[in-house]
């Protein structure tokens, strides 16, 4: 007996929306973020640390009893909609949620218990863009050892452990350390990406690497539209905030009729990817039609998102195309984002094979 998502924020995730904005607030202006990214240490570290010991959000997906929030997917979606609200440079999605479902997928207590307190970062080494049904690289496990090369890994720079597929079919936990971490160039400096290159590194058998991996990208893929959502909001928000204040001929800008009706249309899409998001999480947490509103989000986000972004710079004027305006760390993220767990297309190709409409 299925019942009807429920879309609606609690006054729970109210509250805690408005406790990761507040922290963000005072741990994540735009400026330290343009400065962060400059520099050879893009992620936040204390950031992360006031999100991890302050606020106990990296273990809201885990159980209590492993030291976790005992949570659901739908308060770290509210994080996540912040979190991509303020660009913010730290390894949520890829250890708390997406190493951490590849976990509970395993098992695996102790491991958990260290990502949940935040005292450990974990890294799914799959890459970035593997969509949630799609082939993904795996090592050789030669004598208990692992040998080989993963590129695309997002935040495997931060991370302390490592989870890598390997080709005998299991998820083995590595230490960072016995990896050799090398960034790439990457478009969206504040998701740094890496190639992780493994020399006979030791591994610990977690599980079945398979049904862990395609758990992960799920959640991963689902709780992104969250982000991309927080991401356009802010964008619309604050693109309506400027051409209230730029005055042209003596008036606001944003009365020009053409501009409102951009305006209202971005409003529309970025109204309907909350819905879409919305009911991805709610799935997730329920565990029903999971990959159908998992798809239907990312079909949708990314074009949202990206629209959005491209929108605020263009409508920003001259100081939406300097350096000194965050605007483009936006844009940035939201074309990263757009190729994160799969395109669009390729969820519109998989969910028309879940709901078997088929294309001509």
């Amino acid at each position: 007996m299925s019942t009807q998502p429920d879309l609606l924020y609690s006054e729970e995730e109210e509250a805690l929306r408005a406790a990761v904005r507040d922290l963000l607030a005072d741990h994540c202006d735009a400026p330290g973020v343009i400065a962060r990214v400059e520099s050879d240490a893009p992620h936040n570290r204390a950031l992360w640390k006031a999100l991890t010991d302050g606020m106990g959000l990296a273990g809201l997906l885990v159980p209590e009893e492993l030291d976790g929030q005992g949570a659901t997917h739908r308060e770290a979606a509210v994080v996540l909609e912040e979190l991509g609200r303020a660009v913010a440079p730290v390894p949520y999605l890829t250890s708390a949620v997406v190493a951490t479902e590849a976990l509970l997928a395993c098992g695996t207590g102790d491991l958990l218990t260290e990502l949940a307190s935040g005292t450990s970062i974990g890294s799914l080494a799959v890459a970035l863009d593997v969509a949630p049904g799609a082939a993904y690289q795996v090592v050789r496990h030669e004598n208990g050892l692992l040998h080989g090369e993963l590129a695309g890994i997002a935040d495997a720079a931060v991370a302390d452990v490592l989870l890598v597929p390997a080709d005998d079919g299991g998820l083995y936990a590595v230490d960072a350390t016995a990896a050799t971490v090398t960034p790439q160039i990457s478009l969206d400096l504040t998701r740094p990406l890496a190639t992780v290159t493994l020399d006979g590194a030791p591994g610990r058998l977690l599980g079945d690497a398979e049904p862990a991996v395609r758990r992960a990208l799920c959640a991963g893929a689902g709780l992104l539209a969250s982000e991309q959502l927080g991401l356009a909001d802010w964008t619309l928000t604050e693109t309506v905030r400027y051409l209230k204040d730029r005055k042209q001929f003596n008036r606001p800008v944003g009365g020009f009729q053409a501009l409102k009706h951009r305006l209202a249309q971005l409003w529309l899409e970025v109204a309907n990817l909350r819905a879409a998001a919305r009911n991805a999480a709610d799935a997730l947490s329920t565990g029903q039609d999971t990959d159908v509103a998992v798809t239907v989000a990312q079909a949708y986000a990314a074009p949202v998102a990206v629209h959005a972004a491209e929108e605020a710079l263009q409508l920003h004027g001259g100081i939406g195309m300097t350096w000194e305006h965050p605007a483009h760390l936006y844009l940035k993220r939201a074309k990263a984002d757009s190729i994160a767990y799969g395109t669009a297309g390729a969820h519109r190709e998989a969910l028309a094979g879940l709901v078997d409409l088929q294309a001509p």
